[in-house]
């Protein structure tokens, strides 16, 4: 999603169109603020005339109400809700809606659906994604998914907000340069999918009996392959993102497929970049062949901002904005966020480029998703969640929910003995940084005005005393104050140091170019860890990982957390780990690399796999050959956790059919569907075997642990290194051992893709490995 694109079009060149709709939105937003009744259609106690129309008839069945409206429609109406902002049919009681309102981690103000007054001043502000998904928490995505869902409905019964939010952005952290991997939940694509999934049906699922029905429609974007947004010169307007079909199927299209097939997501937005020369939003392949044909989409497809502009203007993909115009909607897209389509689709139809039909077809996606949100029902507040309102946002179960998130996420990377400090043993704490003290830092982008902020300072400040100095004027760090900060820490029981990035440095439009600290941060870091009395505590806020091998290596540093964008209760969960109230369980959702990696992998290369002819490493700990800072997963506790193999077996035989060619010859692989899919044999025979681990909290503290069930499958079609299987959280008090359980389907979860796009099952040797457990499986025909 273009975070502001229709505003600012990002380092774009405003054309006249986008400056008009900016002057708009700061009208929408200046009026919005006086207004206090919900958007709806079908208002039969305002107009008893409009109970007659078949789309107002709540006993009739959606789709039959859908093709009622679509029929009394002219063209001229009909083209006006291809775009993101509707502007009614008066005489059939539909008012004007905007679709454009995001609730990425929480509900923000980006987009011009949603808007903060003194009536709802502020929304709970949850940890940025990457920090979530570093909880491997599925039951946690769910739950902020229902939290944020909750306050959108509150705000929407006043009129402070829509029914259609484009989050969660589900693409894959690829580089770790890119200035949105923040918005994503980490570079693997198990963890992805369920983060998708559990998200959003923590936003879209009801409490009705009525499956069908949306609390709020969610969207998964931006599809797909996308994760280049300015990396030297190179914009996703323009980018040309060259994927392999194994990498397409195996990598980048995953968090989508389980965002349509398992979270039943309302909407997919397709991206600004092309995918091997095609812009996505006008590849019928991808859109009516996969989403809708493949995935079942029950849904409608929306275009990232301007999207269809950008394929006309940028790319230059079409002669003329008709054929760009007919293109898109030929190929399956819905709604266009911009006003593209409605300015270009009627020249279009008369040229006859597109056929009304398909007109009817896209918005008849688009009105689907409104009924079931209960647009065309009538009165909003006389409905199944009519009674939330401004009492309901902010709540504090929500705000601590907020600082629960930020506490299950923290990856403590480094302890040599010190953490967790005792408020005790400390008279005086230094807090020294640029992220020391800050507040909207903590929220990253696609933000809302938080419930209020608690600060890194105010957090440990409220635990023991503290000095406080800034270090730097801000994270870009020119010149920073070595000697007031020395002089601090020298003086100081303990020093604290809150350093790393901000959306100045990492942001939508904004790639790094490379992963060092960014300006004299490293030099603040080394001077302030040899003078220090006590030990030093490196505190890092980013979305991205950095090389931090030189405070790694540093024997005067004596932690090293990772806080990600924290959110707006940040500085509590900070404060709760440092000083021992919260035992850490959060593990890092993407790898860390050193600096040398980004100095010979080029950002627009979309390769997973590494190819030893030119010395290209790969990409991700799945494939990625070389060293690491810190490895996808690594994370410490302040307990020690155990591991040991319950039941598994070490052998699983696939029964095939006898004319089956591999009966005849020796193969490698199999394909991972067929009837040997539904004869597996192994133990007692099914599909499926299940994999029995046993940890045992060794420590004396009570801990969360995060148990990951990794393959590594035998070396055929350039398969993974290793790949995550499952992953479970589990509770244990001091000394105490569960059994944890891993159900494993042969066919589904042992395959890998193969190089055209098909799912494959190797034959031979597949390790299993649960931390340092290690399992032998042999999968035979």
């Amino acid at each position: 999603m273009g975070y502001s694109s229709l505003l600012t079009r990002r380092n774009r060149a405003l054309p006249s169109s986008v400056f008009s709709l900016f002057l708009i939105f700061l009208c929408l937003l200046d009026s919005s603020n006086a207004q206090s009744t919900p958007v709806f259609a079908c208002d039969v106690a305002g107009n008893s005339s409009l109970a007659a129309y078949g789309f107002c008839n709540t006993a009739l069945k959606i789709e039959y109400r859908v093709a009622d409206l679509v029929a009394r429609l002219t063209l001229q109406e009909k083209i006006g809700f291809l775009t993101s902002k509707f502007h009614g049919v008066t005489r059939l009681g539909i008012p004007t809606y905007e679709w454009w309102s995001e609730a990425l981690h929480g509900v923000s103000y980006v987009g011009p659906g949603t808007h903060f007054s003194g009536l709802v001043p502020g929304a709970t502000s949850f940890p940025q994604v990457i920090l979530t998904a570093a909880s491997f928490n599925v039951s946690l995505f769910q739950a902020i998914g229902k939290v944020v869902s909750t306050e959108a409905r509150a705000m929407y019964n006043v009129g402070l907000a829509g029914l259609t939010y484009w989050s969660p952005n589900v693409n894959i952290f690829r580089d770790p340069r890119w200035g949105r991997g923040q918005e994503t939940p980490g570079e693997d694509p198990l963890l992805s999918s369920k983060y998708a999934s559990g998200y959003v049906k923590g936003l879209q699922e009801t409490d009705s009996s009525d499956a069908n029905r949306l609390k709020v429609a969610a969207c998964c974007k931006h599809y797909t392959a996308y994760d280049v947004d300015n990396w030297k010169g190179v914009e996703r307007y323009s980018f040309n993102a060259v994927v392999n079909q194994q990498d397409m199927d195996d990598t980048y299209q995953p968090p989508f497929k389980s965002c349509v097939v398992d979270g039943n997501v309302a909407s997919v937005m397709c991206s600004y970049n092309q995918v091997n020369g095609k812009p996505t939003c006008a590849d019928p392949d991808l859109l009516s062949g996969v989403i809708r044909g493949e995935w079942k989409l029950n849904g409608y497809i929306v275009s990232d901002c301007d999207s269809v502009d950008v394929m006309y203007k940028n790319q230059h993909y079409t002669k003329t904005p008709e054929e760009a115009a007919a293109i898109s909607i030929n190929a399956g897209l819905d709604l266009n966020c911009g006003y593209f389509l409605g300015q270009h689709t009627e020249a279009a139809v008369k040229a006859g480029l597109v056929k009304e039909a398909a007109i009817d077809k896209a918005i008849s996606n688009n009105f689907l998703t409104l009924m079931r949100l209960g647009f065309f029902d009538g009165d909003p507040k006389k409905q199944i969640y009519g009674g939330l309102g401004p009492k309901d946002v902010c709540t504090p179960a929500n705000q601590e929910l907020a600082a629960e998130a930020a506490r299950q996420g923290i990856v403590l990377l480094k302890n040599t003995g010190s953490l967790p400090l005792s408020p005790k043993a400390i008279k005086t704490l230094a807090v020294i940084g640029p992220n020391a003290n800050v507040t909207k830092t903590m929220i990253g982008n696609y933000e809302g005005t938080p419930c209020k902020y608690t600060t890194p300072l105010q957090g440990l400040a409220g635990r023991v005393p503290a000095t406080y100095l800034q270090g730097c004027s801000n994270v870009a760090c020119v010149v920073a104050d070595v000697a007031g900060a020395t002089k601090l820490a020298a003086d100081a029981d303990a020093t604290v140091l809150v350093i790393g990035a901000d959306q100045s440095i990492e942001a939508e439009s904004r790639d790094r170019v490379d992963l060092n600290l960014p300006g004299q941060q490293q030099e603040l870091v080394t001077q302030v860890a040899k003078a220090a009395k006590g030990p030093v505590l490196l505190v890092i806020m980013s979305g991205g990982g950095f090389d931090v091998t030189f405070a790694k290596n540093d024997a005067k540093i004596a932690g090293i957390l990772w806080v990600g964008y924290p959110g707006e209760a940040g500085g509590i969960a900070i404060a709760d780990v440092i000083f021992g109230r919260y035992n850490l369980s959060g593990r890092l959702p993407m790898t860390w690399y050193p600096q040398s990696y980004v100095e010979k992998v080029p950002m627009t290369n979309m390769n997973m796999r590494p190819d030893k002819s030119n010395g290209y490493p790969g990409r991700t700990y799945r494939f990625y050959t070389g060293e690491t800072v810190y490895a996808f997963g690594d994370g410490l506790s302040y307990t020690k956790f155990s591991h040991s193999l319950v039941k598994a077996p070490r052998l699983v035989s696939l029964s095939l059919e006898e004319n089956h060619v591999c009966r005849s010859s020796e193969c490698q692989s199999l394909d991972a569907v067929g009837p040997h899919c539904d004869n597996v044999v192994s133990g007692k025979g099914g599909t499926a075997f299940e994999v029995q681990i046993k940890v045992q909290n060794g420590g004396d503290r009570e801990g969360i642990h995060t148990v990951f069930l990794f393959t590594t499958p035998p070396a055929v079609h350039g398969s993974p290194k290793k790949h995550l299987l499952g992953f479970e959280k589990i509770r244990l008090g001091k000394m105490e051992e569960a059994v944890v359980k891993f159900k494993v389907d042969v066919c589904k979860d042992l395959s890998v893709v193969d190089e055209v796009g098909k799912r494959k099952i190797g034959l031979g040797q597949h390790l299993l490995h649960v931390g340092d457990v290690k399992h032998s499986l042999s999968i035979r025909i």
